[in-house]
């Protein structure tokens, strides 16, 4: 692989692990069908990817994620879960597009910045369900659900045709997340609630 190939093959394995943030099986499936049709070079082990097997099973799992987070506290229950997986399946996704380059560059690259991508997606989209959750009882958490769906295939698509936009606009959100901290911004939230909650009495004690 020449430069600008490693390069293009780590912006789009930033991006497809920025998707693995929103839903976990969706970018795997969109590298299978991506593969299958010749528009992704998959480094030699993860060649399998590429199978009718393979392709079968990621879109079955796909399926069942997606319809698992429209089902009321069973959203939350997966967010609980789903960080960690979400760091890994980034990872392996990444590695997967990064092609036949050394083994200790390309394990690193994705640990770093697959799981990485993944990771502050997946953090990011946990505290908008929280925060969702909070203000309507688990109500408004569909709608969250369906963004997530939409984000994780726009997401894998454009990071398999226009990778250098993905990772652009990870770079932007990368810098906005620092920025803002929504975990901060959550907790501020919850702590300015709580106290408009209190009785007038406790709150001028």
């Amino acid at each position: 692989m020449d430069t600008w190939q490693i390069i293009l093959s780590v912006m789009a394995g930033v991006g497809l692990s920025a998707a693995c943030g929103f839903r976990i099986f969706i970018p795997p499936l969109i590298i299978a069908i991506a593969a299958k049709a010749g528009h992704v070079n998959l480094g030699t082990e993860f060649a399998w990817m590429s199978s009718d097997v393979a392709l079968v099973a990621f879109g079955l799992a796909a399926v069942l994620e997606v319809g698992a987070y429209y089902i009321p506290w069973l959203d939350n229950a997966l967010d609980t879960i789903a960080a960690p997986v979400a760091v890994v399946a980034g990872t392996l996704t990444s590695a997967a597009v990064f092609g036949d380059m050394s083994p200790w560059l390309k394990w690193t690259l994705a640990a770093i910045a697959g799981g990485g991508a993944a990771g502050a997606v997946q953090i990011t989209t946990t505290v908008t369900r929280g925060a969702s959750t909070a203000l309507t009882g688990g109500m408004g958490n569909w709608v969250v659900s369906t963004v997530e769906g939409i984000g994780a295939v726009v997401t894998a698509v454009l990071a398999v045709v226009i990778p250098i936009l993905v990772f652009s606009l990870f770079v932007l959100f990368l810098g906005i997340l620092i920025w803002k901290n929504p975990v901060k911004l959550y907790r501020n939230w919850r702590a300015r609630n709580d106290r408009l909650r209190e009785p007038p009495l406790l709150a001028a004690s």
